[in-house]
């Protein structure tokens, strides 16, 4: 199988490098076969190619079975008329990534501000809502029609919808509680949120063996904190989606832990819920498990279930002890090291 590393801005090339080591390790254990490729984007290809995620780019993303993206610091970045594109955007949209997959629990040792139990999924609509692009839908996204005024248009469809609710099934289906909550602002957002629903609704009346409700998402935000064990699997649109899922990973112990999968119809992308941290860049004190979690997730879409629940339990067991955590959680080891014990504890499996 062939992976493309894509190392990013800020703490991206560091992270990346730890998620590489760590699969390599997998790869041996497991006799994946995998294949690396390595590419630059960001402030790096912007200072080579003169942007920052250029065409061959995309064109090798579309030719590997799946992507280790590292983050980017696209607000940082120049114009776009001077090459400054957000490569996350950009490969969500030529991928059609419309599926956000993040997961959120809590792990034994790992401190955590609420001590309830946690274990949920939020599945997040990828390309629609307030982050629309505006070349995509002929209006959607934000624009100023004159100075001081600023207006912000959202696309909901049902055709994104539709198939957001059904990779959120899909999962539910394949977890123990069997639940799918849908959160939504519909007593406010009635035509657009109303049209997100009526497609959900479509969708559960098809799984019958999944208990379905709707949660408003100030509730919703609410409910996590008081009870998160009362969710299992959220759909919801894209801001809602990026928003919740960012508590649900802080609620997990920080956003270092907060791993998440872009799926289409064809490709995949690895890409942690986190920034770039440019402060902690080249510091060797970045957390790389939310990459290196959603690696595993890469491994486990492809078919490489052994291999994910090999880096999955690596993970657990390094967390348990401050000696092998990461500074941000309290530890005593830095990015690289953390990545070579991992890397240990697959081999020994």
């Amino acid at each position: 199988m062939k992976i493309l590393l894509l190392p990013g801005d800020g703490i991206g090339p560091e992270i990346v490098a730890a998620t590489h080591t760590v699969l390599a390790a997998a790869d041996a254990r497991f006799n994946l076969s995998l294949q690396f490729s390595q590419a630059d984007i960001g402030f790096a290809a912007l200072k080579t190619h003169g942007t920052t995620i250029p065409d061959p780019v995309i064109a090798a993303a579309k030719s590997v079975a799946g992507v280790v993206l590292g983050p980017v610091s696209h607000n940082a970045y120049p114009p776009v008329a001077q090459g400054g594109r957000n490569p996350s955007g950009v490969l969500r949209r030529e991928l059609e990534l419309y599926a956000n997959i993040r997961p959120a629990r809590g792990r034994p040792g790992v401190p955590r501000p609420i001590a309830a139990p946690l274990d949920m999924i939020v599945v997040r609509e990828n390309l629609e809502g307030f982050y629309a692009d505006r070349n995509m839908f002929a209006g959607a996204g934000e624009f100023m029609p004159e100075p001081g005024v600023a207006l912000a248009l959202r696309k909901v469809t049902a055709k994104a919808s539709k198939r957001i609710a059904e990779a959120a099934f899909d999962l539910a289906q394949a977890r123990p509680a069997l639940r799918v909550a849908a959160v939504h602002k519909a007593n406010v957002m009635r035509m657009s949120d109303g049209l997100f629903l009526d497609e959900v609704r479509a969708v559960a009346a098809r799984y019958p063996q999944i208990r379905y409700e709707e949660v408003l998402v100030d509730a919703a935000a609410a409910l996590m904190v008081r009870d998160p064990a009362r969710f299992d699997v959220i759909v919801t649109t894209n801001m809602f989606g990026d928003i919740l899922s960012d508590l649900a990973a802080e609620m997990a112990g920080g956003l270092g832990l907060g791993a998440s999968l872009n799926l289409g119809p064809d490709f995949a992308v690895a890409q942690a819920q986190h920034g770039s941290a440019p402060d902690l860049a080249d510091t060797d004190r970045a957390n790389p498990t939310a990459l290196i979690g959603s690696a595993a997730m890469l491994l486990r879409h492809l078919g490489a279930a052994d291999a994910a629940a090999a880096i999955e339990t690596a993970i657990d067991t390094a967390l348990l002890s401050p000696n092998t955590r990461t500074p941000d959680l309290g530890g005593q080891i830095g990015t690289h090291a953390f990545a070579h014990h991992l890397a240990r504890l697959i081999s020994e499996v």
